[in-house]
């Protein structure tokens, strides 16, 4: 938030006006005006009248409600990562179904089309991927937690850093197992 609209906001909340505020901080109405209008800004002697004045810390003056637009930010980040989740698990199932009836059908048309459906979802596990980075859940536990809005004490995280490694070579190994799976499957329906 503005520093402006921090003054206006708590002179509203004490029901003062602009020439009340301005006595008690020993400036004119028009410099009152000049803070809440974002015109200029008061210096460090009449932020610290501003803050005894309001009843509140210099730090809630200055920087408003930063928790409050850090939960809304995170909840939005949240149902954003939700979203581009359920993307990505959709477009995963469709390239493990997809690419043997579409190459049947369409020759080298459908394999054009897959490969459109694989970069898309590409561009999806990227998204996720960065989500998982800036919020540090790689595991499934961690992601599990993540999802549930939910965070891991400091002993689980550690026990969960420690298994990311294997993890991670595990999830590999069984995505390659599951597509060779599936492709035969669609090969062996499909001759």
């Amino acid at each position: 938030m503005e520093i402006g609209r921090q003054i206006r906001n708590y002179r509203t909340k004490a029901e003062l006006s602009q020439e009340q505020l301005a006595d008690l901080v020993f400036v004119s109405r028009q410099t009152i005006s000049n803070w809440e209008n974002d015109k200029n800004y008061p210096d460090i002697k009449s932020l610290v009248l501003l803050s005894e004045v309001f009843q509140v810390s210099l730090d809630q003056l200055v920087k408003g409600d930063l928790e409050k637009m850090k939960t809304e930010i995170d909840g939005q980040e949240y149902a954003q990562f939700q979203r581009d989740s359920a993307i990505l698990t959709v477009l995963f199932v469709i390239l493990l179904i997809a690419p043997v009836p579409l190459v049947r059908a369409f020759r080298w048309f459908g394999m054009t089309v897959y490969l459109v459906v694989f970069g898309i979802t590409m561009y999806f596990a990227l998204r996720v991927e960065r989500y998982k980075k800036k919020y540090d859940i790689q595991t499934y536990k961690e992601i599990v937690a993540f999802s549930n809005g939910q965070s891991l004490n400091e002993i689980e995280k550690a026990r969960e850093s420690g298994k990311r490694p294997y993890q991670k070579a595990l999830l590999a190994a069984g995505a390659g197992a599951l597509v060779v799976v599936v492709a035969l499957l669609m090969d062996a329906l499909f001759w």
